[in-house]
């Protein structure tokens, strides 16, 4: 832990409206195992390796009338407790080992977990439920971290507002963690903040994963691939970004399906397919990549089930595998809405227990991370139920990243009633592209939120690829 002046408290200041959101921020604290747990080095397969970016979180809770002399943060820290004897590992520090891996030393060093206090209601804030500038000062950073090595895999911030509403949020990173085990991270907190029994424990072997002895690559694994680009480096963007929502109700969705299915070249298509072709083809376009540039879309498969035999029950870990399709920009820009679908349907297609365990063994041999020149890398919320974690407070009124993990990539979220529209979430390099890109989409039916016009944001150097 930081010592001195850094573990004071201080104000941090963002504007919001005016006046400034201040949010000050009090002394970290370690949080251990309520119970001794293993002292051992945890392993991390190949697949938690190929994503050890940080992931930052917030999630945002109202005010009860039965709570209002009950303090959350005292609540949800004394559950983490002991939620750490059943997920350990989230205790432990990153480290690298003789093969020059990433592996967790569990000694019980504790989660890091801070409180602090807003000087605004959260209805002041305005959007919250998708990155603004603001949503940073509510996510602890590690002070001084020259790397993801120095940073504890799981740091915790309680904010409490004025209205007695709170926000919690998680900095964590995705080597530990995706989706699917996040979720059941957080609902296993919640029912032990209830006072109930955790329903799933998890499943904390990953061994289950390891490489082939000795490896055998069987497929080509062009998510590795580096593509050149000819633009001269205008692909690779600059620090500034233009981030903005677009928002698909119901009719808006079949809409788009049904006119991806109208030239007849596919008989079905999911929402996952149809959204990720049109936006991989729509911000394409926009970015005026040169006919003859290489685009590849990047996106991961749930492999859960598609292993033989399939992963434990409640597999703590990364059980996602990436997959890809590799066109140019000529081909993508210029054929029908559904050429881009077939390519997403054929990347589904190819991910089963041969391609998987080949992934595996190409890293064993490689220690190869995707490249992402020219390249779009979807991630999805659609199926993780984060608004029903429930630390005795209610569902969460909103859940969402604080930033995206890298650039290149776009986050589809659910929203509206019953949560059944669909909200996407992406950056471009500038305005001028963004409107391109808004224009395209709009032929499609699709419309820009009007709750939040789009938003520039400049890289933080934290936000960079090396943390």
């Amino acid at each position: 832990m930081p010592g001195g002046d850094e573990m004071a408290m201080k104000k941090l200041d963002v504007e919001v409206k005016e006046p400034k959101l201040i949010v000050e921020v009090k002394e970290p604290q370690l949080v251990v195992p309520a119970e001794s747990t293993p002292h051992l080095v945890y392993f991390l397969n190949n697949l938690d390796q190929n994503i050890a970016v940080s992931m930052r979180t917030v999630y945002f809770f109202m005010a009860r009338e039965e709570k209002k002399h009950e303090d959350p943060a005292p609540v949800i820290k004394d559950a983490l407790s002991k939620l750490l004897v059943h997920f350990y590992p989230m205790a432990g520090r990153l480290g690298i080992s003789e093969d020059f891996k990433l592996q967790v030393d569990c000694q019980e060093q504790g989660a890091v977990f801070v409180e602090a206090t807003a000087n605004k209601c959260i209805a002041e804030l305005g959007e919250i439920s998708s990155p603004t500038p603001f949503m940073r000062e509510l996510v602890y950073e590690f002070p001084n971290a020259k790397n993801i090595l120095e940073v504890p895999p799981l740091i915790v911030q309680v904010t409490t507002f004025k209205c007695g509403g709170f926000s919690l949020s998680l900095h964590n990173n995705h080597c530990m963690m995706d989706g699917l085990s996040a979720n059941e991270f957080l609902q296993a907190w919640g029912e032990l903040a209830r006072g109930v029994d955790i329903t799933h424990p998890p499943h904390i072997d990953r061994s289950v994963l390891r490489s082939r002895d000795p490896p055998r690559v069987e497929f080509p694994h062009h998510e590795f691939d580096e593509i050149e680009d000819l633009s001269g480096g205008e692909l690779l963007m600059g620090d500034s970004l233009v981030y903005k929502n677009f928002i698909l109700t119901p009719d808006d969705l079949e809409a788009v399906k049904k006119a991806i299915l109208e030239d007849g070249a596919i008989q079905k298509v999911s929402t996952f397919e149809a959204l990720t072709a049109l936006t991989w083809r729509a911000r394409t376009q926009a970015m005026d990549m040169p006919l003859k540039q290489k685009t590849r879309l990047l996106f991961a498969v749930d492999g859960r089930s598609k292993f033989d035999p399939p992963l434990p029950e409640h597999f703590f870990g990364n059980g996602i595998v990436l997959t890809c399709a590799i066109t140019t920009a000529a081909e993508l820009t210029q054929q029908p809405l559904s050429y881009a679908v077939k390519l997403v349907q054929d990347a589904i297609a190819m991910i089963n227990d041969d391609y998987m365990r080949s992934a595996l063994d190409f890293y064993e041999l490689t220690r190869s991370r995707p490249a992402l020149v020219a390249t779009l890398l979807v991630t999805t919320w659609l199926r993780l139920p984060f608004h029903t974690v429930d630390f005795g407070w209610g569902y969460p009124m909103s859940t969402s990243p604080a930033c995206l993990p890298d650039r290149e990539v776009i986050l589809f979220t659910s929203c509206g009633k019953g949560r059944r529209s669909v909200k996407i979430l992406l950056a471009m390099p500038s305005q001028e592209s963004m409107e391109k890109l808004d224009n395209d989409l709009r032929c499609y039916g699709v419309q820009s939120s009007e709750a939040a016009d789009s938003w520039l944001l400049r890289e933080h150097p934290i936000l960079r690829r090396n943390t």
